[in-house]
């Protein structure tokens, strides 16, 4: 009943949503919903289709929420000092980025079915995407792992000469709950790619741990005023990303 009073009433926020008698019946992770309403995300949405306009020669995209997005954040301290890493590690393929800061599944399903890639045609394609929906909206991974499935569907059929570079959704330090879905998740994800020819599954939560344990020191939510929970990497932990997902982007990226 709680889940039903949820959904009914993100339908009754979001514009741009599924019919309201249609929401009993849907899996929400998977339905497209925009965020249109928001002036700064109507206004990012606006930018990024001007920059795939202005930048047709992009080797590489990147697809998510707002871990996506820090990428382009210059920073005042070490810590989230992000857009030099990006120039370093996807700046000379022309790369963009469209993350979006709270994007769910279903948000970025909107995007893509608005043409958020259209005349693109990069060689890859890197998505990150998930963690939103284990967030305010509580979309377990029963309805998040068909709604990543769906972004993946969505990005091959847009973009059919790009491999897929699939990131498993990144550890955080928020509930016991949330850590059962990302395992979940995470391992559905991992069976149902193996040896896909167009979709690599990549999990980095190696990267996060410090003797088998998620390191807060590794995120910017602590430096924050309030302090949030920890769920987006700092700078240095992102440059560690880039290093794990360098083979890839040399073997695909040319």
């Amino acid at each position: 009943m709680m889940r039903k009073l949820l959904l009914a009433a993100l339908l009754l926020l979001l514009p741009g949503t599924l019919p309201q008698a249609a929401w009993a019946t849907t899996n929400m992770a998977e339905a497209p919903i925009d965020r249109l309403a928001l002036p700064w995300w109507h206004e990012r949405w606006e930018l990024t289709l001007n920059q795939a306009r202005e930048t047709p020669n992009a080797k590489i995209i990147w697809l998510g929420d707002s871990i996506s997005q820090f990428w382009q954040y210059p920073g005042g301290h070490g810590y989230d000092n992000y857009l030099p890493v990006w120039e370093q590690y996807y700046g000379p393929y022309n790369a963009l980025d469209f993350g979006f800061r709270g994007d769910t599944t279903a948000s970025l399903i909107w995007r893509l079915g608005h043409g958020q890639v259209a005349g693109l045609h990069p060689q890859l394609a890197i998505i990150l995407i998930g963690a939103n929906n284990f967030g305010h909206v509580h979309w377990n991974a029963e309805m998040t792992v068909p709604g990543i499935e769906s972004v993946v569907r969505m990005t091959h059929k847009r973009l059919p000469g790009a491999h897929i570079v699939l990131i498993g959704v990144l550890p955080s330090i928020r509930s016991a709950w949330v850590d059962e879905q990302t395992a979940t998740t995470n391992a559905a994800l991992a069976r149902a790619y193996a040896g896909s020819p167009h979709v690599t599954f990549v999990d980095l939560a190696p990267l996060f741990l410090t003797d088998g344990r998620i390191n807060a020191a590794y995120y910017i939510d602590p430096h924050l005023t309030p302090p949030d929970p920890p769920l987006h990497p700092n700078s240095a932990t992102m440059a560690r990303m880039a290093v794990a997902l360098e083979p890839l982007v040399r073997e695909y990226v040319r």
